[in-house]
């Protein structure tokens, strides 16, 4: 599993990992496993999967690291 850092939160159930490149990763909050989505804040290491959404790549799985 990949790791990252949640960069930012929307108070609409999503938010963007900062996996390291150039493009942020966007999560929803039906792709946490172990956490819901009021327990994350910015700035928390996660570990994900790389997945592949409609607007392009997306984090699956997002867990707490």
């Amino acid at each position: 599993m990949a790791e990252g850092t949640i960069k930012r939160l929307t108070d609409r159930g999503f938010g963007f990992i900062d996996a390291g490149s150039d493009k942020d990763l966007f999560f929803h909050s039906s792709s946490l496993e172990g956490v819901s989505f009021e327990e994350l804040q910015e700035g928390q290491r996660v570990s994900y999967t790389e997945g592949s959404g409609p607007k392009g790549p997306c984090a699956e799985n997002v867990k707490l690291a």
